[in-house]
């Protein structure tokens, strides 16, 4: 069986995709990739910002450097009609498309409510598109706010907590750091008129910063949700504080003790979105996300020059890992859904190496992020190269729920709580 807009030479020295599976094999047995149902359009390649740790700008893929600044009008429409007869092709009652960038803000008001509108217009009424956009917040004043309220596009902010900790990386190209302007942002997202759009924050964790402190100057700004995002790194090139060849655990050690203040403050309206999906993944239900758990991976990015790509996070990896070399001038989103890679993300406990399989909470982590498993030998078929950090978290929040649960079922039963002997 053919697979559309693929060739062997498009595989970098076999790094792409997991060597032991037999695609031909999988497909005649009768198995299917799924839909996408999320898409990330590039409108903007450029950022008002010089983050130390950016995988666009600081990582090993600068293909930005020859992408055009703002996605044009006509690439628009041709993404616009692409989703469109995917959705209409798989039936899909919802889609998301996330505007992203590079800053987003930075195409003005007028491209990004034409984008919004060619997306949403060209979807069938039986769709329903529900459009984000995740933004520094550095440009984010109350004009701009109106638009994106008129538009009905909810906003992700990106905020690694106090100002000390988040101007340790955020920062201007100048070295001004970028928490007062960020902060200013956020108190107009968070209060009045607009707190309805405002869908959460996302914080790149530094375990030099303090774990306690960095959430609660999270949850200042009232976010329905908060995701603490691991430093993109691999085998490779090692995310910072993270020894390959080492059993310890700093990611862990930092999240912990935000896991036991969120968990012990039940009245907290705020998703925490690694714990909350953990957790469900221990109860059996499957992840909402890429990071952890089995779930296929439905999402695709659509870049600036309009090229499709798999998630961006891959440009961490090595130059090129995102590309499909796919156009929506000429390929449609079901050519982009046969390519190998993407199959790759969506096979769930068939993709892991064998030392996952041999883990006895492999389908709790997953394998960890698929960008966070590369090696220059076997490619992506590693586990995380934060293997022990995860295991140890996901063995923290078990216990702490198990716990939980027993002293709960000892109460229903009229049996005393088991005592904590820890």
């Amino acid at each position: 069986m053919a697979l559309p807009g693929y060739s062997e030479s498009k595989r970098p020295h076999g790094a792409t995709f997991p060597a032991p599976i037999d695609l031909e094999k999988l497909l005649e047995s009768g198995w299917r990739p799924s839909a996408f149902r999320q898409f990330i359009l590039k409108i903007n390649s450029r950022c008002d910002l010089s983050c130390r740790y950016c995988y666009i700008y600081e990582m090993a893929d600068q293909s930005w450097r020859s992408q055009p600044r703002h996605m044009a009008p006509a690439i628009v429409d041709h993404a616009a009609r692409r989703i469109a007869a995917h959705a209409r092709l798989h039936d899909l009652g919802e889609i998301e498309v996330i505007l992203h960038g590079g800053e987003p803000l930075l195409v003005g008001p007028d491209l990004l409510s034409y984008t919004v509108k060619a997306v949403r217009g060209a979807a069938d009424t039986g769709t329903r598109v529900h459009v984000a956009l995740q933004t520094n917040a550095v440009r984010m004043d109350e004009a701009y706010l109106r638009v994106l309220d008129g538009l009905g596009v909810r906003v992700g902010v990106s905020l690694d907590g106090y100002a000390e900790a988040h101007d340790r990386h955020r920062r201007f190209a100048n070295g001004k750091g970028s928490h007062t302007a960020v902060a200013s942002s956020l108190r107009r997202l968070a209060a009045g008129p607009f707190h309805h759009l405002f869908s959460g924050i996302l914080c790149t964790i530094d375990v030099r910063n303090d774990p306690v402190r960095t959430y609660e100057a999270l949850i200042e700004f009232d976010p329905p949700a908060v995701d603490f995002l691991l430093p993109h790194g691999n085998w490779v090139t090692p995310p910072p504080f993270r020894d390959p060849e080492s059993t310890e655990t700093p990611y862990a050690d930092w999240l912990i003790p935000i896991f036991d203040r969120w968990y012990g403050s039940p009245r907290e309206e705020t998703e925490v979105r690694m714990f909350n999906e953990i957790m469900r993944l221990l109860m059996g239900r499957p992840s909402r996300t890429e990071a952890v758990g089995l779930s296929p991976a439905r999402m695709v990015v659509i870049e600036t020059d309009g090229s499709y790509e798999q998630s961006d996070i891959l440009k961490s990896a090595y130059h090129g890992a995102a590309a499909t070399k796919m156009h929506v001038l000429r390929d449609s989103l079901e050519d982009v859904l046969a390519h190998p890679s993407m199959m790759a993300r969506q096979l769930g406990v068939a993709a892991l190496s064998p030392r996952c399989h041999a883990c006895d909470i492999h389908t709790i982590c997953g394998g960890g992020l698929y960008a966070h498993r590369y090696d220059d030998t076997g490619g992506f078929t590693n586990p995380s190269v934060y293997c022990p950090d995860l295991y140890r978290l996901i063995a923290h929040i078990h216990h702490r729920v198990a716990d939980d649960i027993a002293k709960l079922k000892g109460r229903r039963d009229g049996a005393p709580p088991a005592p904590d002997l820890r």
